[in-house]
């Protein structure tokens, strides 16, 4: 009796494990529908295999999700364009500013459980000496950090004042008036900071923290804002000018490291684990209703003038994600660029569709073209 009982169990046991790994894997089909047609799966192949020997993309992870299921999932190429070594579904990206929608998702998490609020300005979280030289910071909320309206630079490293603010490189400046839209990582970056200090962590023990509220719930198996032993075997290498970049970590400020969580562009990740994020957000899972509203809601509405309204077509920014309308549909998307990698996704919320990539190099916009050519009608 009881060896029956227990034969039982393992069999319910064994049901559950296999309805739960199926529920990772790509769904099997013939086709990829765009909207207006199917492509076929060998099509589909060929395609990337050619865009990859055009571009001369040496690795490529991608995910095409149709009705919220994950239809179509490819790791191919090599980590390294001088050992030759091929990359496999575990083989792990740098995401860049992909980074940004993820983190946005956890700060809204954050919001809801009143570590911060979306309206107060940070300065009453916490202080930041380098900041001080301009007091418009102190008005900066996390609201404008995640639709981009803080007025600060993107990186005052990278993205140096104008000559007549005699502005020294490395030093903080306002590029614009707070409630003005400019891109920045810093903002990013300063909303991380108050979050470890209103959670009593660090900024290594606020990536736990995420893992906790976003990684394992929306079940992305490979998400790292820092260092883990896995990326000693899987992260791939990044690609320049078709040569090998030996830079291992990705980096804003020139005191970040792989130790401290970099919101803006210091994810670490493949595309079946991102594509999990993104079905999440399309059936609304992992959030209330509320913030779900507030993510998708256009905070801000892009001048025409802005070369990301010319360049390419993004009419106004949610928290944490760009939003575009093309042949009357919307879509939200974003990209990222940490010069050795690249990446992008677009997703159509009413239909459930949508792509995600990480490449190991610097063809990303090309490859964007390509690919929505393909799949966008």
């Amino acid at each position: 009796m009881k060896n029956g009982i227990f034969n039982v169990l393992l069999l319910i046991v064994l049901f559950l494990t296999a309805c739960k790994n199926k529920e990772l894997e790509p769904t099997k089909v013939q086709g990829i529908n765009t909207g207006d047609e199917e492509i076929e799966i060998s099509k589909l192949d060929v395609f990337l295999q050619n865009e990859m020997d055009s571009l001369k993309i040496p690795a490529i992870s991608i995910a095409i999700i149709n009705d919220g299921k994950i239809v179509y999932h490819r790791a191919i190429g090599v980590s390294n364009i001088e050992t030759k070594e091929k990359i496999d579904e575990n083989s792990i990206f740098e995401a860049a500013s992909l980074s940004k929608p993820v983190f946005s998702f956890f700060a809204l998490k954050m919001a809801e459980k009143s570590v911060v609020d979306l309206d107060r300005p940070l300065f009453f979280y916490l202080e930041d000496e380098s900041m001080a030289i301009d007091d418009r910071y102190k008005s900066v909320t996390a609201r404008m950090v995640l639709d981009h309206t803080t007025g600060f630079p993107n990186w005052r490293w990278f993205d140096p004042a104008p000559p007549e603010m005699n502005v020294q490189r490395g030093d903080f400046y306002m590029k614009a008036e707070p409630n003005t839209f400019t891109y920045s990582g810093e903002g990013y970056q300063y909303l991380a900071r108050v979050l470890a200090h209103n959670n009593f962590v660090n900024m290594h023990e606020l990536a736990d923290l995420f893992k906790e509220d976003v990684a394992s719930p929306l079940k992305m198996e490979h998400a790292y804002f820092v260092w883990d032993d896995f990326l000693y075997d899987h992260k791939v290498f990044g690609h320049k000018n078709n040569e090998v970049d030996s830079r291992s970590w990705g980096t804003g400020l020139p005191h970040q490291h792989s130790k401290i969580l970099n919101a803006a562009g210091g994810l670490h990740t493949e595309a079946k684990s991102y594509a999990q994020f993104l079905i999440a957000l399309m059936n609304e899972k992992g959030l209330s209703p509320s913030s779900f509203t507030q993510m998708f809601a256009e905070q801000v509405v892009l001048p025409k003038d802005h070369r990301f309204y010319l360049n390419e077509n993004t009419k106004a920014w949610g928290l944490g994600i760009a939003i575009e309308e093309q042949n009357g549909n919307e879509y939200f998307k974003h990209g990222g660029n940490n010069g050795g990698f690249m990446s992008g996704f677009l997703i159509n919320k009413k239909s459930k569709n949508g792509y995600v990539y990480f490449i190991n190099c610097d063809k990303g916009k090309e490859f964007d073209k390509a690919l929505r050519k393909l799949l966008v009608k």
